[in-house]
C-alpha cells in the first residue's frame, strides 16, 4: 500500500484517538500524547510493508509532514 499524507495522519490519529482532520502536518506528535511505544509500533507497521524508515528516524521529528518525506508519501 502506498504512503500519503492522509494515510499518515489516519494512522496517527487512530493511534491518538483523535479526528484525522485535526491532526497538522508540522507539530511535534510528542504534543498530542505520541509516546516512544507508539512511534515504535508504527515503524515496525510501516516498515513490514516494505517501508525503509527506523524508530530513530522517526523520532527525530515526530511530525506528519517529516515522516511523510520520509516515506516519500504522495499527497
Amino acid at each position: 500500500m502506498a504512503f500519503t499524507v492522509e494515510r499518515i495522519r489516519a494512522e496517527v490519529a487512530d493511534l491518538l484517538g483523535e479526528d484525522p482532520a485535526g491532526i497538522p502536518l508540522d507539530e511535534d506528535l510528542a504534543d498530542w500524547g505520541l509516546d516512544s511505544v507508539r512511534l515504535m509500533s508504527l515503524a515496525e507497521r510501516w516498515r513490514a510493508e516494505g517501508a525503509d524508515v527506523a524508530f530513530v528516524r522517526l523520532a527525530e521529528r515526530p511530525e506528519v509532514g517529516a515522516w511523510a518525506a520520509l516515506l516519500g508519501a504522495t499527497a
